[in-house]
């Protein structure tokens, strides 16, 4: 089972051309670019660690793209993705967000239902990823 997380989740994997052509579409609506990392993709995890600072007033995607390789040369075990931010409406909104890497080897989730009282069921998500400290959990 593969995460999926962002906007296009539920497509293959984007090569390194797709991935230029998509910071290309945000540098051309003026949104900066981040780059994130994590070996914690749990769907209520929001907050990755941001690799560097966000990339303000590029025209190309060249620098983006170099970012995005120093970051899986370093982190080759982890979720990397992009963000692209707008500004327009008075505040940080993020517009695009989408994976650039994958780990090999992703341990998915499972699902656990709980029965209760008066035949209420409630559901919850268990990350394969969590059972090992942050940093081992990719065989890193």
């Amino acid at each position: 089972m593969y995460l999926r997380h962002g906007t296009f989740s539920y497509l293959p994997d984007l090569t390194d051309a797709e991935i230029a052509a998509q910071v290309r579409y945000a540098l051309l609506n003026g949104w900066p670019v981040s780059i994130e990392y994590t070996d914690d993709p749990h769907p209520r995890n929001a907050y990755w660690e941001m690799w560097g600072l966000p990339l303000f007033d590029l025209d190309e995607p060249d620098g983006v793209l170099a970012e995005i390789d120093a970051c899986r040369a370093t982190f080759p075990r982890h979720y990397i993705r992009v963000l692209a931010y707008d500004a327009s409406y008075t505040r940080q909104t993020t517009a695009l967000s989408f994976l650039v890497q994958r780990p090999p080897d992703e341990p998915g989730f499972t699902l656990t239902r709980t029965e209760g009282p008066d035949r209420v069921q409630t559901y919850g998500l268990h990350a394969y990823a969590t059972d090992h400290r942050q940093g081992q959990r990719y065989g890193g």
